[in-house]
Order: C-alpha cells, then structure tokens, then sequence
C-alpha cells in the first residue's frame, strides 16, 4: 500500500513504524473473514482493512471525525487479523497508533471522556482493591450488570512457603488479586510442587495495557517502566529465570515492552532483556509436567477450552496448552465451531462497547457449551482474568482459570 505521510508525522517514531506497517498491506481481504466486528456488522470499516484505510487517511493528513473514532473504538484489538494476514501486517500496533493520533484530534462527549478516564485510572489504582471488596459485600444488592463485574470473594487458600534454587518472578497485576486472588496462589502452589518458587516484588503493578490501548501511551508507559524498575534488580542479578504471566492479556503485553520502550535512552536495554525472560505460566508446562503428572489426579468429565486472543493470536501459545493438560489427563475440548474468534472481553471493551461485547459472549458460550444439555462440560476453562469474568458473566456452568483446577488436581493426592 503506498503511502504519503503528512509532515506533522513525517519522520517521527510512530509515522516510521507506521508507514512500514501500512507498506506491507496489500488489501487482499483475508482479515475480514475472521475479524469479530466484521462478522457481527458487515461494515467495511468495522473490519481491519476498513480500520487501516482510515489510519492512512489520517496519517496523510485528512482530519478524522467522531465516525473514524467509532470505527477505532470498535475493534477489539484480538489480532486474529494478524494470524491470517499473509503479508505480517501488525495491525495491532498499527491501530495503537491511529487511536492515540485520533484521540489528540477528535473531542469526546463529556460523559464517554468521562468513562474512559475513570476505567484507565480506576482499574490500575491502589483503591481498586477496597473498591471491589467494597462491592463483593453487597454483591446481592447490586444490578444485574454490576454483579457480572463482581466476582464473589473466594478464598485464595496458602502461599507455599518453601525456598527453592530455581525462582521466577510472578506479575500480580492490577485487578486481579482483588478479582480472583486464587489464581496466584495456585500458580505459585503449583510452581512449587514442580520445585520453583515464585517471588513477588515489591513495586510492581499493572502491566500497562489499560492505559496503553485507552490511547494513552505515555500513561502506560509509565507503568512498564514501574514494573521494570520493580524487577531489575532480580533480573540483573541472575537470580530469577522468568518473569511468569498468568493472565494472557498481561503477558502479551509485558514480551512488547522492548518494543514499546525501544526509543527510551534509559530503558530501552532493560525493556527488551525483561520481554525477553517473559513467559506465559502455560510455558512452563513442557518443562514441568514430567514432575507433576505423577502427582495430578485429573478431574473426569469434559472441560470446555476458551483460547483467549491475547494467548492464541498475540502469543501464538495456542497448542501449548491443550496438548501439556491432555498428556496430564485433562479432557480439554476446544469451542467445535469458531474457536478463534474473541470472546468479545478484549479488556476494557465489554464496558465501552456492552452490546458487541455481549453478543460476542454469548454467540462463544454457544459454541463452548453446545446445546444438548447431557453434553454440558463441567467448567469452562480459559487464561486470563478479563475472559473469565466475561464468560462467566453469561453461564451458570463455572468459568475459570486453567491453572486452579491443575491446582487442585495436584491437592487431590
């Protein structure tokens, strides 16, 4: 695709990178097909190609309306565009870019800036935590859509306190701890068994994904810088082997530091030694199962597998998985219809954009859950927290994470 770039933009980091992501767009279309809005809207511009005709046109120079903003905020930034795009178009940081270009031009309405605000410094804030137990106390007052944001408080059971030679350093993340504590917990109860110990510093905080793709990168970046700064000395020291992730959104996010940081002086070499030590807790699993599988008791019945996005098409861990719980015994059934399409969670998408947020759930819940009743799995199980909550919020059949139930498969001996 050529391009033209407007002077304003000419020669900047971000019209460099993209312009070469824009070059290697040869609108053939594929993209389309397995786009989530595409699919529900069958609008050009509600569709990857659409989306980037749009950033071009901006980039070049043409000034963007509140259209080319609905467009932007409608994607959900799955990248399932990117797994089938034959030419590696990074769509996602290409429309990383355009929001935060269009956010600077296009005024929003009081109460939607409003919104946007609260969610890209709510979630991240030390008050989150009192906030959401708060809300867990008077869960059964609430509306129906507030209960389907607040999980019931649960308990996150003990933390191993066994020393081990090998240690990771786990990423607690934002709302998380507050949401479903358990699942640290059991990552590190499960690390533990295999003889690694999992080490939380002090310092560290959200990943910067809320902000980030909130159009404000700075804000966001800020953030990472934060949580390099919490792990440095870790990682400078040798001491750790990995910086485990067990919330797919989170992860994906953390392996992107060396590049999001690649122009800051003073971090861009410890952004990229950090993404490179960053693992995906389902990583670890070639390497562990060995140790484990004598010890797990696998559940019996089938569980129903929800790949998130951020996992199968921003990490491309799909397979990883599925295959190390099936060796484990696990009777992991991936959606039979669409398993690749997003749950329409994507962060803070499902209350910004609540109506193809829902349809989205419901229309992977189907595919999941199927419509014989007897053939009902006994849970879904996905990987990162925003999917989980999302999912959940449409079934009555328990949604959670993968690693709680190996957990207990693991205590059951």
């Amino acid at each position: 695709m050529q391009t033209k770039l407007a002077p304003e933009f000419f020669g900047t980091p971000e019209g460099r990178e993209a312009e070469a992501i824009l070059r290697k767009c040869v609108h053939c279309g594929f993209c389309t097909a397995t786009c989530p809005t595409y699919q529900l809207l069958g609008d050009e511009l509600d569709g990857p190609r659409g989306r980037i005709y749009l950033i071009k046109q901006v980039l070049e120079g043409e000034m963007p309306t509140r259209d080319t903003q609905l467009h932007l905020d409608r994607c959900l930034t799955c990248r399932n565009c990117e797994t089938t795009c034959p030419s590696g178009v990074q769509y996602g940081r290409l429309v990383d870019i355009g929001r935060e270009v269009v956010e600077r031009r296009v005024p929003r309405p009081a109460d939607e800036a409003r919104e946007r605000r609260w969610l890209r410094q709510g979630l991240s804030s030390p008050l989150f935590g009192p906030a959401m137990r708060l809300g867990q106390s008077v869960r059964g007052f609430l509306p129906a859509r507030l209960q389907a944001k607040v999980p019931p408080r649960r308990d996150p059971g003990a933390w191993p306190k066994r020393q081990h030679a090998r240690k990771v350093l786990l990423l607690e993340g934002c709302v998380q701890p507050s949401m479903a504590p358990n699942i640290n917990s059991a990552t590190a109860r499960v690390l533990d068994a295999a003889g690694i110990q999992c080490v939380l510093a002090r310092g560290q905080g959200c990943c910067g994904a809320v902000k980030f793709h909130l159009a404000d990168a700075e804000g966001g970046r800020a953030q990472m810088r934060a949580n390099i700064d919490a792990w440095w000395p870790h990682v400078s020291a040798g001491s750790v082997e990995a910086i485990v992730v067990n919330a797919s959104g989170c992860g994906v996010m953390v392996k992107d530091y060396g590049h999001l940081l690649k122009d800051d002086a003073r971090y861009a070499d410890k952004a990229a030694q950090v993404s490179a030590l960053a693992r995906d807790v389902c990583e670890l699993l070639p390497d562990i199962v060995p140790t484990l599988a004598p010890r797990v008791k696998a559940p019996a019945g089938a569980l129903a597998w929800h790949a998130p996005c951020t996992l199968q098409h921003g990490q491309r861990l799909g397979p990883t998985l599925e295959q190390q719980l099936r060796a484990l015994g696990f009777d992991l059934r991936p959606a039979a219809t669409e398993p690749h399409l997003c749950c329409g969670s994507a962060g803070t998408y499902s209350v910004l954009q609540p109506e193809l947020s829902t349809r989205l759930r419901d229309r992977k819940l189907g595919h999941l859950l199927g419509e014989r009743q007897a053939d009902r799995p006994s849970a879904v199980l996905s990987a990162n927290i925003g999917c989980i909550t999302h999912l959940q919020s449409g079934t009555d059949v328990p949604v959670r994470h993968w690693i709680e139930l190996l957990d207990e498969a693991l205590q059951k001996q």
